[in-house]
């Protein structure tokens, strides 16, 4: 197998994407339109277009850096030693999120619907196995670890293929992509999928009735495993950043404008009549996505590639406290809604404030410590620093040393 330097803007982009999940579902109980587990009494439109911008693209950056971490770990490893490994990071701890961190969620909504039961009534009815929002059975914000297994499992082969030498020629040839802009190319297969499927199919993160977004997340993960194989792409994406940029903007600012003034399908305002205008404008939502994507992979390559003292430990974190996150919001909003007289602003930062800190005491004090908690919540073993055991004789050589 090849082996390549981890690049640590990668880590600080996927801490800071995790950070921009915090903030999106910490607004989520107080957005207008979309439905959550618990709802506050009042909503917002502000927060609401926040949150959507958000959307477009948080969730792809996650997986694009997903492919990167794909790649950096089929290092040295063969594809049944790298199934083993993601089986170990993701699926036991998506068994635990789904017997352990997400049934309080539920149990939470249930009681702000008018269940009155203890929660180990509740509790039992997770052993009916019935998908919620029926039962209690579901991996919640946990889709995300259920889907990146599967792509893992998927495309464990062809990983292993790209990662060894034999591909070489292949990536030699994917160099050429890193000439002009040639490197947007690769966004294609995602925004004609999306644009042609969407509607149809909206997304549900629940596997079987996603077919539309099984594949769009896919899109990225699979851009960000080829752009770091073949470190010209990220160097293209680098170089490029700005013209990135640019389109994600004014993408984005063409998009809420159509929106914003009711110019969209479905709508009066608008014009067309024709299947085709509709999945031109579709195509909007991806290219957003790809534009944020993209641009910030290539401001974080130009001003994130460097190491800190605190990387290591946030690092680590990251994924621990995704795991936990949505639990201790869920669990503070069932009790911050019932209060009255406080604005939607003062609310949403005290869930903000209070669930980092919750999440993070949980994540040091009963997670990293322990090697059991360390391997549910798919963290590496601990690394044992052995003692250095210096002889007498050193000793006497090194008095010498500094005597002379």
């Amino acid at each position: 197998m090849e082996t390549t330097q981890r690049q640590t803007y990668l880590d600080w982009l996927r801490i800071l994407s995790i950070l921009g999940v915090l903030f999106f579902h910490s607004a989520m109980p107080y957005v207008a339109e979309w439905g959550w587990h618990i709802k506050n009494h009042e909503t917002s439109n502000l927060m609401m277009e926040s949150n959507y911008f958000l959307h477009l693209f948080r969730m792809p950056l996650l997986f694009f850096i997903s492919g990167t971490v794909s790649y950096f770990m089929m290092q040295r490893r063969s594809s049944l030693s790298f199934i083993g490994l993601r089986f170990r990071r993701l699926f036991i701890p998506l068994l635990v999120g789904m017997f352990i961190i997400v049934p309080p969620q539920i149990y939470m909504e249930r009681l702000n619907s008018g269940f009155a039961g203890s929660y180990w009534q509740f509790y039992k009815t997770v052993f009916n196995f019935v998908p919620y929002p029926k039962g209690s059975f579901s991996w919640h914000h946990l889709w995300f670890i259920a889907y990146l297994f599967i792509y893992d499992i998927l495309f464990a082969p062809l990983f292993a293929w790209m990662a060894s030498a034999k591909s070489i020629s292949f990536k030699n040839k994917l160099a050429a992509l890193a000439n002009g802009k040639w490197i947007y190319l690769i966004t294609l297969p995602g925004i004609v999928w999306y644009a042609l499927l969407s509607e149809k199919y909206p997304e549900t993160n629940d596997l079987a009735h996603d077919l539309c977004y099984f594949f769009y997340w896919l899109f990225f993960l699979l851009a960000g495993f080829i752009c770091i194989t073949q470190p010209k792409l990220m160097d293209s994406l680098e170089r490029n950043r700005r013209f990135a940029l640019r389109i994600a903007f004014l993408s984005l600012l063409f998009l809420n404008y159509l929106r914003w003034n009711k110019i969209e399908p479905g709508h009066e305002l608008w014009p067309f009549h024709d299947a085709f205008f509709a999945h031109l404008f579709n195509t909007l939502q991806p290219i957003v996505a790809w534009g944020w994507v993209l641009a910030l992979v290539g401001y974080g390559k130009k001003y994130l590639n460097y190491k800190a003292k605190v990387l290591d430990y946030l690092n680590q974190a990251v994924y621990p406290f995704y795991i936990l996150h949505q639990t201790v919001i869920v669990v503070l909003v069932y009790y911050i809604v019932q209060t009255q007289n406080e604005s939607i602003l003062s609310k949403y930062i005290y869930t903000v404030g209070m669930t980092f800190f919750i999440t993070v005491g949980i994540y040091h004090l009963l997670v990293r410590p322990y090697a059991l908690t360390r391997f549910l919540f798919g963290m590496k073993p601990k690394v044992k620093v052995k003692p250095v055991v210096v002889t007498e004789t050193e000793n006497i050589n090194e008095v010498a040393r500094l005597s002379a």
